[in-house]
């Protein structure tokens, strides 16, 4: 009898066990940044489980997790490429950051195979890349603020037609190290020289072009500075003479005539003559008057007186 009891407990011990295990089984947690996809006899259910505490029918229910946080993915070894100008160049080292969009998820688990490892491949990144670097000079294509959110773009678009748009979303990418050939190395570094040359002869130019701008202000100041003179002198000198002319009235002209005269007789003399006025010189007269004899000295009366 007491063997019955004992293998009765240990029965229903059993099945409380197994039920509590059920029940333990037919809940799942669904951390935060994780989107929980319903597998249900090998049929995925189209509505994502958001995070939280979800029910799964034991045996029949598998709750799938799809990390919807941001992602790494490095791409290692060397992807060639070629420039616009068809230079060849390598990236090396990519990393990518992307993330899963929630709204997404169940498409993923139920549409890509092992979506985990085989969404960004090495391949597909390198077609990104090439179809980026395509785009660029040879200098622009090693430069990083350049080349890298061109291969986020090129990146994006290819995804967006794989897996169809909001499904991935690139959010960067970083290029740890490009380079060219050996070969091209020299080409590079005797343009830049070039460039350096061209900028240097610009600074040059500018600089003699300043000042010779710079002397030509002077030079023109200076010839202004004198005109401003001789205006100044020539309207100082027009001001003294309205004052002089105001100045001589006929009785002061006739004063100065006076003043000035040396007691000889005028050279010229003027008369009329039938309307004309005749210059009559009277120098040679003069001079005639001055040179002939001695006038006769006047007669002495010897009469005596008687």
């Amino acid at each position: 009898m007491k063997n019955k009891i004992t293998k009765r407990w240990i029965v229903t011990g059993l099945i409380v066990i197994a039920a509590l295990v059920l029940i333990a089984n037919a809940f799942k947690i669904v951390p935060t940044g994780y989107t929980g996809v319903r597998v249900r006899l090998g049929q995925v259910s189209e509505q994502n489980i958001p995070s939280g505490i979800a029910f799964e029918i034991p045996f029949v229910d598998n709750i799938r997790l799809v990390n919807n946080k941001q992602q790494d993915i490095t791409i290692d070894g060397q992807i060639w490429s070629e420039t616009s100008e068809r230079t060849a160049l390598y990236y090396e080292g990519i990393n990518i950051t992307y993330r899963i969009n929630s709204g997404r998820s169940a498409w993923l688990v139920a549409n890509v195979n092992d979506y985990e490892h085989t969404l960004l491949t090495s391949s597909f990144v390198s077609s990104s890349v090439k179809t980026a670097s395509k785009q660029f000079s040879a200098i622009d294509a090693t430069n990083r603020g350049i080349i890298e959110p061109a291969i986020a773009q090129a990146l994006q678009a290819s995804v967006d037609e794989k897996y169809g748009e909001d499904t991935i979303t690139i959010i960067k990418v970083v290029v740890n190290n490009a380079d060219y050939e050996d070969s091209y190395n020299q080409v590079i570094a005797e343009q830049q020289a070039a460039q350096i040359r061209y900028q240097t002869q610009q600074i040059e130019n500018q600089r003699s072009i300043e000042q010779a701008e710079a002397q030509a202000t002077v030079t023109r100041t200076s010839a202004q500075a004198e005109a401003d003179a001789l205006l100044i002198a020539a309207e100082a000198e027009a001001e003294a003479n309205s004052i002089r002319e105001e100045s001589l009235t006929p009785n002061i002209i006739r004063y100065e005539t006076i003043s000035r005269w040396d007691g000889r007789l005028p050279m010229i003399q003027t008369g009329e003559a039938g309307g004309i006025i005749p210059m009559i010189d009277m120098s040679e007269m003069y001079n005639e008057a001055s040179s002939g004899p001695a006038p006769a000295p006047a007669a002495t009366d010897t009469t005596e007186e008687g």
